[in-house]
């Protein structure tokens, strides 16, 4: 079943300084919970382009390793960015990033629409833990960046 999370967040820096840290793939890094053990296994660009493929492993639960492929689909530089998964633990993945110069500052859009998938078996996993883990990990992040950015 489709999920879809939307999380917004003020940052106080420029739109150009939010830009250059979501656009710059290694920054991923610094926002995902270290719990995750997350690695990213490609090289990647200092700055991200249509179509760039990105290649991780991640252990989101009982240290099970997972191997993900998202690509960056489409980019209106300073605007927006869409990540879609090609390959992982999801049926759906599409994740856009949303920026908007605002009160002096970012208005940041985070737009995810997920689906477990698997059936019935996915709609337990989801219930169980999955939409749990995806809900911590968006908070995990906003925390991060309200640490950084503030």
């Amino acid at each position: 079943m489709l999920q879809t999370i939307i999380q917004q967040q003020f940052l106080p820096i420029s739109l150009e300084k939010a830009w250059d840290f979501f656009a710059t793939p290694n920054n991923l890094n610094a926002v995902t919970p270290k719990e995750l053990d997350f690695h990213i296994l490609t090289d990647v660009p200092e700055k991200m382009y249509e179509g760039l493929m990105i290649a991780y492993t991640l252990k989101p639960m009982l240290q099970i390793p997972v191997h993900w492929v998202t690509e960056i689909t489409h980019i209106k530089e300073h605007v927006y960015f869409v990540d879609e998964q090609r390959k992982g633990p999801y049926a759906i993945w599409h994740h856009e990033h949303h920026f908007e110069a605002k009160d002096g500052g970012v208005l940041m859009t985070d737009m995810l629409h997920y689906d477990v998938g698997l059936s019935f078996l996915g709609w337990i996993a989801g219930k169980l833990f999955v939409h749990k883990k995806v809900k911590e990990i968006f908070a995990f992040r906003f925390q991060k960046l309200k640490e950084t950015f503030n």
